[in-house]
């Protein structure tokens, strides 16, 4: 089967969230199944196109009366395994994407002109097909940024060497949906009598994120229960009932983790290896941790890791609230340290720079580094994810490979991926907060420490059942195999 994924991040080329994190593991997952994946993303600034190798021709792309050119570049994603690595091109429109960020900067978070420029990526999915001769059979789109794929198939490429491809929309996250007023609909090139056939609009404005649901052959979301939960008010973020409309269309599917990339064993991004049959080597990286973050080498407190964007999303209101926020309570009252990597909200980064100068125990990394990721996972004992949503959430499935458990908010691929601690028969990986309140994060995180202090044994158990847990990549591409074949014979 021909794959395009159409992608805003990739990794290691760019990367906001997880959302780049999954769409390479799902790439290389179908490529290892025989399947021909290709990506295409934008050549955003900080890529460096010197190891890139350009097509021979420019691009012209088709954007209502307008057509905007732009260069092509081509990269690879290694395989990390025996075989060819997966192709991945990359637009380049210097005005529109040669900018320091992705969707915008601490200065300007969202960039005005988003719609115009993701409509330009999504277009030139067609044209960069037509250019290489490859027509695929499935155009995968991935959240906001490529949501007009599915809008453009439909309405413009039904009668093109298109029409036998189908759409497929991955929603990742809901919370994020491209909505903008209507002047910007001009840029998006579509016809003005096919605006209302699009399901682009959205009140008196346009979600980007809207018109992939309502015109894609298929829709995905990355975890079963999450798959249930944006059908309903509380978590459909204002599209529950265009999902219920459209629900025998939506499945869930967990994102799949790459064992070549996340194994304690074999991490080459760590100092000290280990696995469930000898942990030893995880208190060295635990050391390591604490040296690399500013905190105390100490042995006789449970250290608790995070690796998160810095939005509300994630819980960070109700840890740094200056009036709610638990975090402070935590620091003060439990016996543990805390080491925190992440960046996002300029307000929350600078609340935990005050916290961090208040309290010793609490280590900070603004900003993101793949190894010290790699490091947080190792050399913490728990792993923390107080999220008020999380479709899907990886960071739990690393942490539950290296043996670090799990504290996390009971919804969606968090509750698919956890199994509660049950002290009367000693079974499963984690613990749960119930609801992301203030109190009840400071409950499940007290309930940890308590454990960790009053019966070490446990711990080690827990964190061995925990590293028996697999989320093997084939088996998630082989879900979305299932969900091709049905897109194609509708």
């Amino acid at each position: 089967m021909k794959i395009l994924m159409i992608c805003s991040e990739a990794i290691p080329f760019a990367k906001a969230g997880g959302l780049g994190d999954a769409v390479s593991a799902l790439s290389l997952g179908l490529k290892r199944l025989g399947h021909d994946v290709r990506l295409l993303l934008p050549r955003y600034g900080f890529i460096d196109i010197t190891t890139l190798k350009p097509l021979p021709d420019p691009l012209g792309v088709p954007l209502g009366t307008q057509q905007l050119w732009t260069a092509v570049y081509r990269g690879e994603l290694p395989n990390n395994q025996d075989g060819d690595g997966i192709g991945v091109y990359f637009l380049d429109h210097r005005r529109l994407f040669d900018r320091a960020g992705i969707y915008g900067t601490p200065e300007q978070p969202d960039f005005h002109d988003n719609p115009q420029r993701y409509a330009l990526l999504c277009r030139a999915a067609f044209q960069l097909c037509r250019a290489l001769h490859w027509i695929p059979d499935i155009l995968h789109a991935h959240d906001w940024p490529a949501a007009l794929v599915p809008v453009y198939n439909r309405l413009l490429e039904a009668d093109s060497e298109f029409s036998f491809s189908a759409s497929v929309l991955s929603i990742h996250n809901i919370g994020y949906q491209g909505i903008a007023d209507t002047t910007h609909l001009p840029p998006l090139g579509l016809p003005a009598e096919r605006i209302a056939e699009s399901g682009l609009l959205f009140g008196n404005r346009i979600n980007l994120l809207k018109g992939g649901i309502s015109c894609a052959d298929a829709l995905v979301t990355v975890s079963p229960q999450h798959a249930k939960e944006i059908t309903t008010p509380e978590h459909g973020f204002g599209l529950d009932g265009l999902l219920r409309a459209r629900h025998a269309r939506l499945t869930g599917i967990i994102n799949g983790t790459d064992d070549n990339i996340w194994d304690p064993q074999t991490d080459p991004l760590l100092a000290h290896n280990y696995g469930p049959d000898d942990l030893s080597n995880k208190a060295r990286a635990k050391r390591t941790l604490q040296l690399e973050m500013g905190l105390a080498p100490l042995d006789d407190v449970p250290l608790i890791g995070m690796v998160s964007r810095l939005v509300a999303q994630k819980g960070f209101h109700e840890l740094c609230d200056p009036r709610r926020g638990i975090l402070p309570r935590i620091l003060e009252v439990l016996p543990l340290q805390l080491a925190i990597m992440g960046s996002g909200d300029p307000l929350l980064e600078q609340r935990l720079r005050d916290l961090a100068r208040s309290y010793p125990n609490l280590g900070l990394n603004i900003g993101y580094r793949e190894q010290l990721a790699h490091q947080v996972q190792a050399g913490s004992d728990f792993f923390l994810m107080p999220s008020r949503y999380e479709p899907c959430g990886l960071n739990q499935m690393y942490a539950l490979r290296y043996g670090t458990i799990p504290i996390v908010s009971r919804t969606g691929g968090l509750a698919d991926t956890v199994d509660e601690f049950n002290p009367a028969n000693d079974s499963g990986t984690g613990f749960f907060i119930d609801y992301p309140s203030p109190w009840l994060i400071f409950d499940a995180v007290s309930r940890a420490v308590r454990l960790w202090h009053n019966d070490p044994a446990a711990v080690v158990r827990m964190r061995r059942r925990a590293m028996q847990r697999r989320f093997p990549l084939a088996d998630t591409a082989r879900a979305y195999l299932s969900v091709y074949r049905q897109a194609l014979s509708e």
